[in-house]
């Protein structure tokens, strides 16, 4: 098991099983957000379900189309528990904040994309700052 701490995020503390890309985050084009997974064919996480997982990306990308999606997408039950980023702009951290998402970005031990792998059980925390990982063996 291993802590890393980032800057204090929005939402409730989750738990779940991490889905991991060094890739960026649109809700509006990367998702279909109807059957829960993702459908831009050059992102890394083609065809894999987002539903209930704690996405691990790169950064968001995005802007007020992309926040009230993540709203829509919780409100029907088709969301991940969790998005954690090295960078997220400040309009999807608006949109999970609206949403009651979990976000949580800048991890001061580098590369959120290299510390976390596809399937490790994932904690975060994000009123402190703090995401524990039990690696996949």
């Amino acid at each position: 098991m291993k802590e890393l701490k980032c800057h204090k995020g929005i939402g409730p503390t989750v738990e779940g099983e991490a889905l991991v890309a060094d890739d960026n985050f649109s809700a509006r084009y990367d998702l279909d957000r109807l059957a829960g997974v993702f459908s831009r064919p050059q992102h890394k996480l083609h065809g894999q379900s987002y539903k209930d997982r704690i996405l691990v990306l790169n950064t968001s990308k995005g802007g007020v189309a992309s926040a009230w999606m993540l709203h829509e997408m919780k409100s029907r039950g088709i969301a991940p528990k969790a998005i954690l980023f090295n960078t997220a702009n400040t309009i999807l951290a608006q949109g999970a904040a609206l949403a009651d998402l979990t976000l949580c970005d800048r991890f001061e031990d580098g590369d959120v994309t290299g510390l976390i792998r596809t399937g490790d059980r994932v904690t975060v925390i994000p009123g402190e700052g703090r995401v524990i990982v039990e690696p996949v063996d």
